[in-house]
């Protein structure tokens, strides 16, 4: 199982130099794949969660890509409705190129509806668009040379069952987003049952979930995949990876805006992981 992590690339303190420095740490640990988030107005209901500045995923992907030479790269999650689908594909067909085939699209349909009102998109219909969208980049990509593009993976999040049969129908893999335990065991079930019904195969699993480390034990019934002491992140990964899944991305963000300007603690944890993940390897 390969390991990514959710780069915050938002909020007061994040600039050139810091994303740099993530991008640096992430990829010298060793881990598999680097992710950026993704809005474009940041209205009042997002700028509630993540303040300005917000770099932009494909203007801050392509940066990154000149200054890492292995580790790939995505987006956790692009919001499909928020830009025409040629303007997406011919996007994500360049930042490919240019990043040798390293680029990962993960995509969702958003939630926030202050920011569809000021993109001037029908926030009712962000799923079916969704739908739409995704069609129109895989046509463009298959049908149109000028594209100049190698297959691009298409992870699709959402943690509910419209999610799910997107991810069945449109995507390469299922990309569920910060969850316990114990519903990503059910999930899975779940995601086969819908693939079946489909008459699909069922796509590959590459959920991103918290990371958090505590000093005690987290017993909460709610608890989230990734929180708490670094025994009980292992334990997560290792029952992830017996789900079947391929990638899990480590999300550090877990809404303290000091931890973005103070990501020291953040990166030993991931230093540890990183560490866990050598002795996998090496087994």
């Amino acid at each position: 199982m390969q390991i990514g992590v959710n780069v915050p690339n938002f909020a007061p303190g994040t600039d050139p130099d810091l994303l740099r420095q993530w991008a640096r740490t992430v990829e010298g640990l060793g881990f598999d794949l680097l992710m950026v988030s993704d809005h474009i107005a940041v209205t009042p209901d997002v700028a509630k969660k993540y303040p300005a500045p917000f770099y932009e995923p494909f203007t801050t992907l392509s940066w990154l890509a000149g200054v890492t030479r292995r580790v790939r790269l995505g987006t956790t999650v692009l919001i499909v409705p928020y830009r025409h689908p040629l303007l997406t594909a011919r996007m994500a067909a360049n930042l490919n190129r240019l990043s040798g085939g390293r680029f990962v699209l993960g995509v969702g349909v958003g939630w926030a509806r202050q920011e569809f009102e000021a993109l001037g998109v029908p926030y009712q219909r962000r799923g079916a668009l969704t739908d739409q969208y995704l069609h129109a980049m895989r046509d463009a990509w298959r049908n149109t040379d000028d594209y100049d593009t190698e297959a691009i993976p298409i992870w699709v999040g959402g943690n509910s069952d419209a999610g799910m049969r997107r991810a069945v129908r449109l995507g390469d893999a299922w990309h569920p987003l910060r969850m316990t335990p114990g519903w990503l065991a059910e999930a899975v079930g779940r995601l086969k049952t819908i693939a079946d019904e489909l008459g699909r195969p069922t796509p590959a699993l590459m959920p991103r979930i918290a990371l958090r480390e505590t000093r005690e034990p987290v017993t909460a019934p709610d608890r989230l995949a990734g929180v708490g002491t670094i025994g009980q992140i292992i334990a997560d990964l290792d029952q992830i990876r017996l789900l079947g899944a391929e990638t899990v991305v480590l999300d550090p963000f877990n809404g303290d805006l000091t931890e973005i300007r103070q990501p020291e603690r953040a990166w030993q944890t991931l230093a540890a992981v990183a560490a866990y993940a050598k002795t996998q390897e090496d087994r």
